[in-house]
């Protein structure tokens, strides 16, 4: 029996306007704006079931962010590329909704044996000509048929995804900008006070002549004020870099082995080694970087994922023996950025050519760095 509201267009206008009041009011990882789309699709229309799905472009991939009616187990199938997504190419392409009574040939094979899923409609997540992700919705396998006021508002949730989508990404392109610009200040902190100290050192031991007792002590005093600045300006609070993770790094290496079948994936997760807290979203960039590097550098014919305790420290090591032109490449700007957070988090990355494969290691404290960082004895 449809169970549809009456005035169907005014309850979607209502409910539309009201979700995107909602914007903001959660953090990114904690926002529960995408499911409560979702759910107001079940709601305005007979649909049943719907997943919202983003392109992440830390991961290159497109994974679900919000779902209603779909179980945990049915959520793992859903994420891939545009490419191998037909139905989704033509929605965003023509901008309309689309729905399909059979799954195969227009999503990827792993969706065709998802139990329960027959016909299935794609609603575009598109802002000012931006692609930025789909939203699948279905009946529990039965047949869709959908009138044109369903579609109006399918069609207007899809709009409100991408506001809220749009919104989310300049709010953090905002803070990234304001950390770029903290990160300028203390580059030039440096060079300004730190740097000139050492050049006028360097300038008096290079000088040739023997130091006097007073150029010595002078020299030495330089040397400890500049260590000083220094010590001070790494001091400072600058805020990681990686976007907070929307999953866990066990989930990742889960979603991994499914979807690598070409080159096979190998995961030894030593007892014990547990993700530091707050440091997830690094560990999960790290293996991401790796595994595009991997992918668009070299030819591997295996991969290995070894997560262990090292010295008490949690350890990430990623090799693949399809070294190709890694090497020659160097790496590139995700793991040169990583590599910095490392560093502030306390910990350090490692990659480079090691017996004959490439190797990427991650090393962090099991304990907060700040609490690490405190632990250390000052100079009284």
């Amino acid at each position: 029996m449809d169970t549809r509201p009456e005035n169907l267009s005014g309850d979607a206008l209502d409910l539309v306007v009201g979700l995107l009041f909602e914007l903001g009011d959660e953090p990114p990882e904690q926002d529960p704006l995408d499911d409560r789309i979702c759910e107001a699709i079940c709601r305005l229309t007979s649909l049943e079931r719907a997943v919202l799905l983003l392109y992440d472009r830390s991961r290159q991939l497109v994974l679900p962010t919000g779902s209603h009616g779909l179980a945990p187990e049915l959520l793992a199938h859903f994420y891939g590329g545009l490419e191998e997504t037909p139905i989704a190419q033509r929605a965003l392409r023509e901008d309309e909704v689309i729905v399909v009574d059979e799954l195969t040939g227009h999503v990827p094979d792993r969706y065709v044996g998802v139990p329960t899923v027959g016909g299935i409609s794609c609603t575009p997540v598109v802002a000012a000509g931006r692609w930025l992700g789909v939203i699948f919705a279905d009946r529990e396998g039965e047949p869709l048929e959908l009138d044109a006021e369903e579609r109006r508002t399918m069609r207007a949730l899809g709009r409100a995804a991408a506001l809220a989508t749009t919104v989310r990404e300049a709010v953090s392109q905002h803070e990234r900008d304001a950390l770029l610009l903290e990160r300028i200040e203390l580059a030039r902190d440096v060079h300004e006070s730190v740097m000139q100290r050492l050049f006028g050192v360097s300038m008096v031991l290079g000088s040739g002549r023997e130091l006097s007792a007073d150029d010595a002590e002078r020299a030495a005093a330089e040397i400890e004020a500049a260590l000083g600045e220094l010590r001070a300006a790494l001091e400072r609070s600058l805020e990681p870099t990686s976007e907070p993770a929307r999953t866990t790094l066990r989930a990742e290496l889960e979603r991994l082995g499914r979807q690598y079948k070409a080159v096979p994936i190998s995961v030894r997760w030593e007892p014990g080694a547990d993700v530091p807290e707050g440091l997830e979203p690094l560990a999960v960039s790290v293996l991401g970087e790796a595994l595009r590097n991997a992918e668009k550098h070299a030819r591997p014919t295996d991969v290995r994922i070894a997560i262990t305790n090292l010295d008490g420290a949690f350890a990430l090591e990623v090799r693949n023996d399809g070294i190709g032109d890694v090497a020659g490449a160097g790496a590139g700007l995700g793991l040169r950025l990583a590599a910095y957070e490392s560093m502030q988090r306390g910990g350090m990355l490692e990659y480079g050519p090691e017996s004959g494969e490439w190797r990427v290691r991650l090393v962090l404290p099991a304990s907060d760095v700040e609490a690490f960082v405190a632990e250390v004895p000052g100079d009284g």
